[in-house]
């Protein structure tokens, strides 16, 4: 085959398309960029960011219009190529004394793609750069030991990077914190894995590059006006999963790299060993498209790969992630490795072993759109779905999951209905909800449980244990699939979800960050309209949002309501309504997380006892 022809490029307009679709703000001009602006010695290199004046923020990251998509770059770690090629991360090179202009592009990491889902999703394959560990600073102005949020991208592991812009969430909190948004690297680069990758260099190297910014932060922070000693680890989908990764990291017995984690729809597909058969093959199918393969003489196979030219390897991971696996699927993910990761998350959040102290964590309502198939209508499709999503399952499994998702023995067709379930009466989402219904809901369903919901409820249940806590969450604005949530957090040019929403969530999470507590006050929470439904304690001080514990699993729904319903198709298999216009107020409610949907708590029970077998 022809490897090139799995990968898209794509322009910059149809990247801000895909944005929006994958739940990612399109790119907006920033205003009131300076060329002379603040200079910063690292000890390695010096770097002279820029003042952004609508925001009030020293910025080490981007400037100028939207097309020319200027980005400032700080280097965090030395050029991982040639002999660094599936190493663990280095030092950063010494760049002399001269000052370095922080407003060229920093390049994107190679990006591979995920298997089978459609190109205006925009999880495609596309070439990028191997240079390309660097991270951004939003820092206020004249700041001093201020709390940092270390942002980790989402992206399967594969796609995307540090292109977010957190100047209106800052604002929001009154200049209250630091972000630090890195890159590391994706797809093969970052996620090879294979007795030889382990043998020859370090597996996971895309965890070991993030937790090197990690260190970075802490060693350079302060001298950006951040505190080193209260960083908040966090991320979206992946970038949340790999949170908590580094949580468990070396068997979460390792303290003190971070205090706090914010955990959005955390993604927890298959989690296997480096050596296993899934690994080996995805090894061995990259090492034949890069012509490393049995008729190599003159070197071993993984000399062969750091040899080889980066365009090749790219095409190569390219290739491998979309011809491989089932809808959705990456094909290069952490991996077990017996030293950063000894054991499956599962079964280590079960024993609450791991490090940090406050976890942030929930769901999207509609987390299964769009990363499972989409083409589900029948039984047999159905039943497809199950043999290809989880082969390892036995007839026993494959009984009782369609037992407890009410499987019926015959296609039937969806009810034609097709909005937000309430969560806690009528329709559950084994059937219904924003996005589609019937078998095709239930296919949707089983996907958010088993990869975002189950895992979030199991790191709430995990933090909940000794001293640490626990808030839990789930984001039910209109539409609510997997990446929606992005545009309320990273809101630079959005118009959805409403104004006061962004306000509320933007408090939450940068309370979360200031003060170590989600809890805010209840006018924040209900904006410009009085008649908007918020919890509230008895002095209507501050929103009602206890800690989730195993006792008491309660959490946060974060909805809205009113205002004018609008349908939006972005493809024939991606249609949602949302909420726009005067009248849309925030209606937060508390419910019980086990009862929620159905009693989605015993879900996570099957998925938790068969989680050997998925495996996570």
């Amino acid at each position: 085959m022809k490897i090139g022809c799995a990968l898209r490029r794509v322009t910059w307009l149809g990247a801000a398309i895909a944005c929006v679709v994958a739940g990612k703000p399109a790119e907006l001009p920033l205003s009131g960029p300076s060329l002379s602006g603040p200079v910063v010695s690292l000890g390695y290199a010096t770097y002279e960011g820029y003042y952004n004046d609508t925001y009030d923020l020293n910025i080490w990251k981007r400037y100028g219009d939207a097309f020319a998509f200027t980005l400032t770059r700080i280097r965090y770690a030395a050029p991982p190529t040639g002999h660094r090629r599936w190493q663990a991360p280095e030092p950063p090179l010494n760049e002399g004394d001269h000052i370095t202009s922080a407003v060229e592009q920093p390049p994107l990491c190679p990006q591979t793609g995920a298997f089978g889902v459609p190109s205006q999703y925009g999880f495609n394959s596309g070439l990028g750069t191997e240079d390309c560990l660097y991270l951004s600073v939003y820092a206020p102005t004249n700041g001093t030991d201020l709390p940092v949020l270390v942002w980790i991208h989402g992206g399967g592991h594969s796609v995307f990077g540090a292109t977010y812009d957190p100047s209106a969430w800052i604002e929001t909190n009154d200049n209250g914190f630091v972000v630090v948004e890195m890159q590391y690297r994706l797809g093969a680069f970052g996620f090879l894995a294979s007795p030889e990758v382990k043998n020859g260099g370090r597996l996971n190297a895309g965890l070991l590059d993030q937790r090197y910014a990690i260190e970075w932060t802490r060693q350079h922070i302060a001298k950006f006006g951040g505190d080193p000693n209260r960083i908040t680890i966090g991320g979206e989908s992946s970038g949340a999963a790999s949170a908590i990764f580094h949580a468990l990291a070396y068997g979460g017995k390792e303290k003190g790299l971070f205090n706090n984690i914010i955990a959005a729809s955390p993604y927890f597909p298959t989690v296997y060993r480096y050596s296993d058969t899934f690994s080996k093959a995805r090894y061995d199918k990259f090492v034949e498209y890069a012509g490393c393969g049995k008729s190599l003489t003159s070197k071993s196979t993984f000399d062969c790969l750091v040899a080889a030219d980066t365009v090749i390897l790219q095409l190569a991971s390219g290739a491998v992630s979309t011809t491989l696996g089932y809808f959705g699927s990456f094909a290069f993910l952490p991996v077990i490795d017996d030293d950063y990761i000894q054991e499956r998350p599962a079964t280590q959040l079960q024993r609450a072993q791991l490090s940090g102290k406050r976890v942030l964590v929930g769901n999207n309502a509609n987390d299964g759109a769009p990363l499972f198939n989409p083409n589900v209508s029948t039984r047999l499709q159905y039943d497809n779905f199950v043999a290809e999503t989880f082969p390892l399952f036995t007839p026993k499994d494959v009984a009782s999951l369609n037992r407890i998702y009410r499987i019926p023995n015959k296609s039937t067709p969806g009810n034609g209905i097709v909005f937000d379930t309430l969560g806690y009466t009528g329709p559950t989402a084994l059937t219904q909800s924003g996005i589609s219904t019937g078998i095709q809901q239930t296919v949707f369903n089983i996907g958010a449980e088993t990869v975002f919901d189950c895992p979030a409820q199991w790191i709430a249940e995990a933090f909940s244990t000794g001293s640490r806590s626990a808030w839990k969450y789930q984001y039910s604005v209109t539409p609510s699939y997997h990446g929606a949530d992005l545009r309320a957090y990273f809101s630079v040019g959005a118009t959805l979800p409403s104004e006061d929403f962004r306000h509320a969530i933007q408090k939450i999470w940068g309370n979360f960050i200031i003060n170590d507590t989600p809890i805010i006050p209840v006018a924040d929470a209900i904006g410009n309209y009085e008649n908007a439904s918020v919890p509230v304690i008895g002095n209507n001080t501050d929103i009602d949002w206890p800690q989730f514990t195993r006792d008491n699993p309660i959490h946060m729904n974060l909805n809205t309501t009113g205002g004018e319903i609008k349908l939006v198709t972005v493809a024939d298999t991606l249609a949602y309504y949302v909420r726009s216009g005067p009248g849309v107020v925030n209606n937060f409610s508390l419910a019980d997380s086990l009862a929620w949907e159905g009693n989605r708590g015993s879900r996570c029970d099957f998925w938790r006892a068969v989680s050997a077998r998925v495996p996570q």
